[in-house]
């Protein structure tokens, strides 16, 4: 496990990508370059983004990244939602969605677009158990793909139940993250044919600590959380019920 500061990369990304010279190998394009240079994802705001979405007049933090680099099994919708599937979250209750999609604006050149999806905690039952998330309350993350580096970029928190309108608990944007840290890096798991195998690095610098533009003015330690996954095929599938 490892921190850096993003500042620095920041800067010297930007120039890298805006002022590279050489020719034919030159490039102004950011997914040309992240695609040439194996980049695990560009921060939002050295390209007109934001590494907080848009909620309720401010903004909810994008405290966790799944790196571009990661398994190619996890870089589409349906694979991250199977790698979810893999650390105790699922889909929403029976598909339904109460309330207005947040925005994001990764910095990828499609200004502030809808979150994907939602994806809830299970409770060790992938079918119906976000149901009782939904009820109860629990940890859940929604969540969007920046199209130049395939990484994608999660709003988790901790909420509380449906008859506190699902307002976040104390502290619980970092709470989220951590518990999804916790939960995908414990050991390898898995969810059908594949075991994945998640590795964290922390970063500094892409969110300011404090509570400034946050959602319920809720303080955060301005950390987010880099995923790295790998895959593994397994002979035998796991049943839907195993984490």
């Amino acid at each position: 496990m490892f921190v850096v500061s993003s500042s620095r990369y920041s800067l010297a990304f930007r120039e890298r990508i805006f002022c590279r010279h050489g020719g034919n190998n030159s490039t102004s394009d950011p997914q040309d370059f992240a695609r040439q240079n194996l980049v695990a994802y560009i921060p939002p705001a050295s390209n007109g983004g934001s590494q907080l979405d848009s909620s309720a007049g401010k903004g909810e933090p994008l405290n966790i990244i799944i790196s571009g680099l990661s398994a190619p099994e996890v870089l589409s919708n349906s694979g991250l939602i199977q790698w979810a599937n893999s650390i105790g979250f699922a889909k929403e209750c029976l598909g339904f969605h109460i309330g207005n999609p947040q925005t994001a604006n990764l910095g990828d050149g499609r200004g502030w677009v809808n979150e994907t999806a939602v994806i809830r905690a299970d409770y060790m039952n992938p079918l119906l158990g976000t149901c009782l998330e939904s009820l109860t309350g629990g940890n859940h993350f929604r969540f969007w793909q920046q199209v130049t580096t395939n990484a994608f970029f999660l709003a988790a928190s901790v909420e509380k139940n449906s008859s506190d309108h699902h307002d976040i608990v104390p502290n619980g944007y970092d709470l989220g993250r951590d518990q999804i840290v916790s939960a995908a890096t414990s050991g390898p798991t898995t969810f059908g044919l594949l075991r994945y195998t998640t590795t964290v690095g922390w970063v500094n610098g892409l969110l300011q600590p404090g509570s400034q533009g946050i959602n319920h003015d809720i303080s955060i330690d301005g950390k987010v959380a880099v995923l790295t996954i790998v895959t593994q095929k397994i002979p035998h599938p796991i049943p839907l019920m195993a984490h």
